[in-house]
Formats: structure tokens, C-alpha cells, sequence
């Protein structure tokens, strides 16, 4: 494991860390709203990963260790491409891109423009940001704050810009992703952003694309973290088949 520095073009610094563990395929890592790569969650997400991939994990703009103020979806995909951009220098043989809630709509929004990710898989994605649900009151807001407590709540946070900036919908992108394999999967039971944003981006992609709803599941994360194998199962099915 190594830790990597990088700049986007708009002179942001980003952190990333690269698992190297001598495999000739990798999986970028996106975590989503107020989290990190080196939250708990992530970095337990990213060592299953590596059972079968090398894995580069990063901290989107306005999170952990690299610089700036998160801008909502608006200006992300600059901190994921350079992180592209440095996983191509490998040489790897092939990259598939994995992203949690807004990191699933930074990384729809990426992989429609970028050529270089082979196949992509969004967690609980919101198919428009303006879009989110905000279900405070339903169970699964609880399984999401016992996450913001203790050691598992080491490394997130947030430094936000304004929400205003003109962005784009993942809706409204999501078709041009094909004829790159994509992936969703949603919990039945999140609270934050509900399947239909999955069942809603679905629709709108085209061939080749499956989604999968977990039943009793919540949101983003949660969902490894109340069943490792639950979501993991078939994301390396899924990166197994297609990556």
C-alpha cells in the first residue's frame, strides 16, 4: 500500500491510496457525501476488493486529506479523472470504478466522457441531486448515524462549498455510459435515496446494464456494513464478468 498525491487540473490536491498487490486489473474506489478513504467502512470495502484486484482509494475534494471544498457533483469528476489519468500510467489491462451515493453519481457522470473505465458500478446513486429523498424519519437514518460514531466515524467529514453551481444530472448522462457494462445496486430499504433513483438511472442506460435491489438493505455503505457479503457478492461477480 502506497500513499499517492495528485493535482488536478483546476490545481486541486488530491489523496489516493494504491493497494498494489501485483494484479494486472484495478478498481478505483469513490466513497460518497461526508466520508473518506480512510474511513473505516472504506478501507474494509477496499481490502475485500483486493482479494482479487488492485484497488486505488481517494479522497474526493473537500473530504480527508485532499484540498478544497466539495461542490456537490459540479466539479468532482476533475478529481476523478486525474485519478484515472494515474491508474492508465500503471498500465493496468483493464479499470472498473466502484462509487457509493454522490461517489456513484461522480462516477456515471465520469465513465459517459471517459473511455478509460472499462465498467462501473453505482451503490445507491441519486439519479439527480435536487432529487434526494431526506426520509429523516425512517429507521435506516439511525444505521447510517451509528456510522458517524466511534472508530467507524474516524477520518469522515466535510468541507462544503455552496450546493448552486450548475451540474449534471446523472439521468441525463447515464445513456451515453454504453457500450460499457453498468451495474446498479440500491438497499430496499434507503432512506436517503430511494431504489427508484436506481430503477429511474436503469431505465435510461442502455445495454449492457443490470440492477440489483436488496432487499432489508439501507443506504451506500451501510449496506457492507450490515452485510459484507450481501453487497459484495456480486460486485466481484460483477467486476469478475465484466472487467
Amino acid at each position: 500500500m502506497r500513499q499517492v498525491t495528485l493535482k488536478t487540473k483546476d490545481e486541486h490536491r488530491i489523496e489516493a491510496v494504491h493497494y498494489d498487490m501485483g494484479f494486472n486489473k484495478a478498481v478505483i474506489l469513490a466513497h460518497g457525501f461526508f466520508n473518506a478513504k480512510d474511513a473505516y467502512i472504506f478501507r474494509e470495502i477496499a481490502k475485500a476488493l483486493t482479494a482479487n484486484y488492485d484497488v486505488i482509494a481517494f479522497d474526493f475534494r473537500g473530504h480527508g486529506k485532499s484540498s478544497g471544498l466539495f461542490t456537490w457533483t459540479a466539479r468532482e469528476c476533475a478529481d476523478l479523472r486525474c485519478v484515472i489519468a494515474y491508474v492508465k500510467k500503471c498500465k493496468y489491462e483493464s479499470i472498473g470504478l466502484m462509487g457509493f451515493s454522490l461517489g456513484a453519481a461522480i462516477s456515471l457522470i465520469e465513465t459517459a466522457q471517459n473511455p478509460d473505465i472499462k465498467t462501473v458500478i453505482a451503490v445507491s446513486a441519486p439519479y439527480d441531486l435536487w432529487k434526494i429523498d431526506f426520509h429523516f424519519w425512517e429507521a435506516g437514518m439511525l444505521d447510517d448515524l451509528k456510522l458517524n460514531l466511534g472508530y467507524k466515524a474516524k477520518g469522515k467529514g466535510i468541507r462544503p462549498s455552496h450546493p448552486w453551481e450548475p451540474k449534471v444530472a446523472p439521468i441525463d448522462i447515464v445513456g451515453n455510459i454504453s457500450p460499457r457494462p453498468v451495474l446498479f445496486i440500491h438497499g430496499a430499504e434507503d432512506w436517503l435515496i430511494k431504489p427508484d433513483h436506481s430503477r429511474q438511472l436503469y431505465n435510461k442506460a442502455k445495454e449492457p446494464k443490470k440492477i440489483i435491489i436488496l432487499e432489508k438493505a439501507g443506504h451506500a455503505e451501510t449496506i457492507f456494513d450490515q452485510d459484507r457479503d450481501l453487497l459484495m457478492k456480486p460486485c466481484l461477480n460483477w467486476f469478475k464478468d465484466t472487467l
